[in-house]
């Protein structure tokens, strides 16, 4: 057993498998049990002081010292209360010393609502009420035991000793349990703060999840563009060529990088820099560039963007951007050196993104005629999981659109519908039929109509 581990079972209590500790005795050596009592201790000494200072003990009756105690320390206790700060306090203090399995069990944040007050209020008056249950009996019951064991008939109350300290000892370990389940009930997280906390991890998942189509889309990209240009150059041997697709593939990298720096912006939740270069995400404007970059895998792209500059708000046309950038890498992806055709327009207020391709093998055009056939293309490159239309439709439906992909029925990439929504991730990437395949969002320019 680590250190670590060491420490924690001390702590918590628990024992090793096979140690030499019984079961019965392993929770009286346990670190919680007597940090447990020690919190109990503190309420019995809140109320000793109290009792100390009002109504005292002098020419007073045992009922009289009670009842005007017990109202002093109901009193003192309910006002504290009201003070947002006690709550932290009090749930510091709970997470310290009685050990919760789980922290998050207990709150350690101030009062909100007056319900929260009235929790703590409980909370005061019960933590007092059981540890003065536990502080008198266990000090004067020691304080008697050690006069009998020290006085001349200590022979007779010594073979009781060893069952006695058992008992005792077992009495605080169920008042630490006791004081821990009420502090679970009293100080634990309030509804609100419970769904705080779910929608805090939600937004977490969320974050997570962007992340992740955002390295998809970008990284995977460049990979694609990357393998088709190496796959090519080598089947080629054309010097120019060579070099034209080792220019394509340093180009391709260096955007890649880019994109992954502004990832990792975002994972450490620092400043980009004064320029703000890392964090500035690629939209619509730079979508010529990216067909470049797909004309030089050997893809011929035929682009009619139809959106008035500055018609886009900024998360339209960044995510707008990613969604055509994944279509463009799986049309480079499974029909390699084939037609690409890119619609994009606003009508009826709404951003409508089409992108078409010929299945592979259906013929090159005029400009890809002379192009090498891709790595990867007539090899019967299969589509493996579908991640990519996953992710689009993910995007579309947080802008408040629509995504729909399937095989074009028989007809060349153009205009027109032949869009069927897709069954899945598997089958939404799958190349069917002869008439290529076919992508179209549409999202709302307004987010949220």
């Amino acid at each position: 057993m680590s250190k670590i581990a060491a420490l924690k079972s001390a702590v918590s209590g628990s024992t090793a498998p096979g140690s030499a500790v019984p079961r019965l005795v392993a929770p009286l050596v346990a670190g919680a049990t007597y940090a447990r009592l020690l919190h109990l201790l503190v309420g019995w000494i809140f109320a000793g002081v109290v009792l100390m200072v009002y109504p005292g003990t002098y020419h007073k009756d045992v009922g009289e010292i009670l009842m005007a105690s017990i109202s002093t320390d109901v009193v003192l206790l309910a006002l504290a209360a009201l003070i947002p700060a006690a709550r932290r306090a009090e749930g510091v203090q709970a997470r310290l010393l009685l050990v919760p399995d789980r922290e998050e069990d207990i709150a350690t944040e101030p009062s909100r609502s007056w319900a929260d007050r009235r929790r703590t209020a409980g909370w005061l008056i019960g933590r007092v009420a059981l540890g003065s249950a536990v502080g008198f009996p266990v000090v004067f019951g020691i304080a008697g035991a050690f006069e009998r064991l020290t006085g001349p008939d200590a022979l007779w109350y010594l073979p009781f000793t060893p069952l006695a300290a058992l008992g005792l000892g077992w009495f605080l370990v169920y008042a630490g349990r006791l004081q821990l389940a009420m502090a679970v009930r009293l100080l634990g997280p309030s509804p609100a703060e419970r769904l705080a906390e779910a929608e805090l991890r939600a937004e977490r998942l969320l974050e997570r999840n962007r992340l992740a189509r955002e390295l998809h889309d970008s990284i995977g990209h460049a990979l694609t563009v990357t393998v088709l240009q190496a796959g090519a150059a080598r089947e080629v041997g054309d010097p120019a060529f060579v070099a034209k697709a080792l220019e394509v593939i340093e180009e391709t990298g260096r955007q890649a990088m880019e994109d992954l720096e502004r990832t990792l912006v975002l994972l450490r939740e620092t400043p980009a820099g004064a320029n703000g270069a890392a964090t500035e995400q690629p939209g619509i404007d730079q979508l010529p560039a990216l067909f470049d970059t797909a004309r030089a895998a050997g893809s011929p792209v035929k682009a009619r963007i139809e959106v008035p500059s500055g018609t886009l708000p900024g998360v339209l046309s960044r995510e707008s951007y990613r969604i055509v950038q994944e279509g463009v890498t799986n049309a480079l992806k499974y029909a390699p050196g084939e037609p690409i055709d890119i619609r994009i327009a606003v009508r009826d207020g709404q951003l409508e993104l089409r992108c078409a391709n010929r299945p592979p093998g259906s013929g090159r055009s005029p400009a890809g005629a002379d192009r090498p056939t891709a790595y990867g293309a007539g090899r019967g490159a299969t589509r493996k999981g579908g991640k990519g239309l996953r992710g689009i439709r993910e995007r579309a439906t947080l802008l408040g659109g629509e995504a729909t992909a399937g095989p074009a029925r028989g007809v060349a990439p153009g205009p027109g519908p032949g869009t069927v929504q897709g069954a899945g991730p598997g089958a939404a990437e799958a190349q069917e039929g002869n008439g290529g395949w076919v992508l179209t969002v549409r999202l709302p320019l307004r987010l949220g109509s």
